[in-house]
């Protein structure tokens, strides 16, 4: 598909045409790129998986997106977030970029995910098994 849409872009070029393609959106994944997308506050919402295997992996990622400001949610299933990937398990995922008509969505679930996420802090005084 990239190789395609750079052939394409530049046969426009040769053409003297104005490039019309434009960079597919794809959900970003794996430990240490959602990191980086995080602290480079690039990261519009961070899904990660509860049952991570260990959990030290992932156990410091919510205090890493409530520093920088990145809404985040817990969900179950490290399967499902990789079906989101086409893969067998993901850890977790993040979304950097929307198609226009779904950023009002995508605000509506950031909203929501900070106030039950990143600004609940009963969740984070509670002892085990709180999330």
């Amino acid at each position: 598909a990239k190789k395609n849409r750079l052939m394409e872009k530049a046969q426009a070029k040769k053409d003297g045409q104005e490039d019309k393609s434009k960079k597919p959106q794809v959900i970003k994944y794996g430990l240490n790129h959602v990191t980086t997308l995080i602290e480079q506050k690039v990261a519009k919402l961070v899904v990660i998986a509860h049952d991570v295997e260990p959990i030290e992996t992932v156990c410091w990622l919510p205090a890493l997106c409530r520093k920088k400001d990145v809404p985040y949610c817990i969900i179950k299933g490290k399967g499902r977030l990789g079906m989101l990937v086409h893969k067998k398990m993901a850890s977790c995922v993040a979304l950097t970029t929307v198609r226009q008509e779904d950023k009002s969505e995508l605000d509506k679930l950031a909203e929501n995910f900070k106030a039950q996420f990143n600004d609940n802090t009963e969740v984070r005084r509670r002892w085990g098994g709180g999330i």
